[in-house]
């Protein structure tokens, strides 16, 4: 066998000003966006750059700045639900794709629902990012609820408790999409219409379920037929047992998420029920789970990786001393497939 070759040592500032003819702080005025320098020195210090390839240092930068370039992304959920639900993966994309542009870098905290760790808190808050964006936040996240007044903070879903009002965020009206939903339900006939609604500490169980109240109400039906799940398969599946046991002739339900509609369509499935002809489905979201299962669902579509790509675009102009929009809202829509 063959020895690998030694790669070669990373280029350094010394030598990009050699190449360029120019002092070591010019090249480091220029790396670091100074306009102090004639157009005719940017070009060469630019040019032997990328003849060198050089990478700046984002140690050194940090500390010339006081700005790490890092920014942390903040969820308070278990690390299985996290990987397994497709929203958050989404939500990543259109983050990713945020700040594709940018000298930023992501790094992931996942903490408990509950409370964050004391290693997490000690990393917000010990100058090791420069901002936070927040997804899947519950109500029991005091901390969280505070951060905004140490650092600058996006949550992705509107603020919950009182002191995150005033807070930047990015959502959609979940009350409005779960309308939607159930008024679908009701313009196709059916009428012993149920709800499964996601966690009731969150932002989203708590509208999505107010939205389905109110349309049942207005449509003169009965809206108690009603069980919560926590945004997983599993508490889907459970709730439309408990749903079935209280009503075996329900004839449709709405799911406040597609995760937990397809723990519901496989329930209903086990106990003989046809869809969309016995039980119609609704769910929401529109993620990969409402077509990667049993049946293709109907659902709320809700644009999660433009919701991603707008909370990461909000906290880049923060971080820019901008003061831009605080509330996002963002519009949802019904896709029709097989399951309604």
């Amino acid at each position: 066998m063959t020895s690998p070759e030694p790669r070669p040592a990373p280029a350094t500032l010394e030598a990009v000003a050699a190449a360029a003819g120019v002092s070591r702080s010019t090249v480091s005025r220029v790396v670091n966006g100074s306009t102090r320098v004639s157009p005719e020195v940017l070009a060469a210090v630019t040019e032997a750059i990328e003849a060198l390839r050089y990478t700046p240092n984002r140690a050194a930068r940090s500390l010339a700045s006081r700005q790490t370039k890092v920014i942390a992304l903040v969820v308070p959920e278990e690390s299985g639900k996290f990987f397994g639900d497709p929203y958050f993966a989404s939500i990543v994309e259109g983050i990713g794709k945020g700040l594709e542009q940018s000298d930023y870098v992501l790094t992931l905290q996942l903490t408990s629902p509950a409370a964050p760790s004391e290693k997490v808190t000690r990393y917000l808050l010990g100058g090791n990012v420069d901002g936070a964006l927040v997804v899947s936040h519950h109500s029991g996240d005091h901390f969280l609820a505070g951060l905004s007044h140490t650092l600058p903070v996006v949550f992705g879903g509107r603020p919950l408790r009182q002191e995150e009002q005033g807070s930047y965020f990015v959502d959609v009206d979940n009350v409005a999409g779960a309308a939607m939903g159930t008024r679908y339900l009701i313009g196709l006939g059916r009428e012993r219409i149920a709800a499964i609604g996601g966690a009731r500490d969150m932002p989203a169980g708590i509208d999505r379920a107010e939205g389905f109240a109110r349309t049942m109400a207005a449509a003169g039906l009965d809206a108690e037929l009603t069980a919560w799940g926590d945004f997983t398969m599993l508490g889907g599946a459970r709730a439309m047992r408990a749903l079935l046991d209280r009503q075996p002739n329900l004839d449709a339900v709405f799911v406040a998420s597609d995760l937990m509609a397809a723990g519901a369509v496989s329930v209903l499935r086990q106990r003989g029920r046809l869809i969309p002809e016995d039980v119609a489905v609704v769910g929401f979201d529109d993620s990969p789970a409402a077509t990667g299962g049993e049946v293709m669902l109907t659902t709320v579509r809700q644009p999660s990786v433009e919701m991603g790509e707008r909370m990461a675009q909000l906290l880049l102009a923060l971080l820019r001393g901008e003061k831009p929009q605080r509330e996002n809202v963002m519009q949802t829509r019904m896709v029709v497939r097989d399951s309604a």
